[in-house]
């Protein structure tokens, strides 16, 4: 088979779907992307993007938009929650884009994905197009559309997300509930003044509890994500509005800019926090399954973005090297990613634990270990350039 004879399907139009339709496209590979939604609302709040997605964006082309419509972190900061105390602050900046040859963005995922749309050529992508289910016949795959009809494709690549419907033609499992949930906001630059000159991440850990902001938007909007222990999250639905009052009262007697960020919130979306156990299969037959709907994660590593464009540059590169036996492409795809998203998995969830240890020894023993930290060189393992090594 050649290039021009494939023809790809994807389903979902989020960063690892689109970043994929983009490097098959490139490659002279048909690739259609089926996207449930009828636009691609500024829907969403913020995402950090570590190197390692970032340096593929730049070499999709994206760099341009992406400085324009982001911010590039300084620094990554942690404080306590009571007193302000610094517990660690690791420079980034400069520091990063030499260590790893790209920056730390700090963007709204409307804008992300806005980056990817405008890369993708005309007529790949088709809104308002829901799936319903994909068979396999022998060298062919039918997507079936909810609406109505269907599409052949030789690939079916599932990228629609946590909630994926294409999952369960993979792997047959439930999502499993952390144990917290996380509200999650956008409130004016003027909350944190001090990101004018000083853009950051910025950590604030407590018992139970941990808070991030940071800019997006070029500047001009503060994200944050205040997550906290709610057992009763895991048998509610899995996103609800909540109040000001609420939110701030989860959050009684932390420190004072935590406290002014939360106020200046208005109505915010209260999310239960959920991944999955990781699978040994993100592939079946000619279906395969990218981002969060092959490997979903919590968000305490900040990696789901840059997982999902790590994903896409592997899967095209097996499906374009190996078109003759495209079951073996996507079993070679499905071994490289394994391990590597075995342990952001594994990491992930670990600090789950770890930024939420309640005054103590332990919580000693964590605030001690973090000033030691003080470059780049602990991040190597997850921002370095060997990660998308496969040959």
């Amino acid at each position: 088979m050649t290039a021009a004879g494939m023809r790809v399907a994807v389903v979902g139009a989020g960063v690892s779907g689109l970043a994929v339709a983009i490097l098959l496209r490139r490659r002279g590979v048909r690739c259609d992307v089926y996207e449930k939604s009828n636009a691609l609302d500024a829907i969403g709040a913020g995402i950090q993007l570590s190197p390692n997605g970032a340096r593929i964006l730049h070499d999709l082309g994206a760099e341009p938009s992406m400085r324009r419509r982001g911010s590039t972190a300084g620094a990554i900061e942690t404080r306590r929650w009571d007193d302000g105390a610094l517990l660690s602050r690791v420079a980034h900046g400069s520091a990063c884009e030499d260590r790893f040859r790209a920056p730390y963005y700090l963007i709204h995922r409307a804008d992300l994905q806005s980056c990817l749309v405008d890369l993708l050529p005309p007529g790949q992508l088709h809104l308002g197009q829901p799936v319903s289910g994909a068979v396999e016949h022998g060298d062919r795959v039918e997507l079936r559309l909810a609406k109505g009809g269907s599409a052949t494709a030789d690939v079916v690549i599932g990228a629609d997300g946590v909630h994926s419907g294409l999952r369960g033609a993979v792997v047959d499992d439930e999502p499993v509930f952390s144990g917290h949930s996380v509200y999650r906001g956008l409130v004016p630059a003027s909350a944190v003044p001090s990101f004018a000159h000083d853009p950051r991440v910025m950590f604030w850990f407590g018992p139970d509890r941990h808070v991030t902001y940071y800019p997006v938007s070029s500047g001009r909007t503060v994200h944050f994500s205040a997550v906290c222990a709610d057992p009763s999250a895991g048998t509610a639905p899995r996103s609800a509005r909540a109040g000001t009052a609420e939110l701030l009262a989860e959050f009684d007697g932390w420190h004072e800019d935590v406290t002014r960020v939360l106020r200046t919130a208005g109505p915010v979306t209260r999310w239960g926090l959920f991944d999955r156990n990781l699978s040994d299969r993100f592939r079946a037959g000619r279906v395969a399954l990218v981002g969060d709907a092959a490997h979903p994660m919590l968000p305490f590593l900040s990696q789901g973005a840059s997982q999902a464009l790590e994903d896409a540059v592997v899967l095209a590169d097996c499906l374009t090297e190996h078109m003759a036996d495209v079951p073996g492409a996507l079993r070679r795809y499905e071994a490289v990613r394994l391990p590597r998203t075995a342990e952001v998995h594994r990491q992930a969830r670990l600090r789950a634990h770890t930024f939420h240890l309640p005054d103590g020894p332990l919580q000693a023993e964590r605030d001690a270990a973090m000033a030691r930290q003080r470059d780049l060189a602990h991040l190597d393992w997850l921002y370095g350039d060997s990660v998308l090594s496969y040959s």
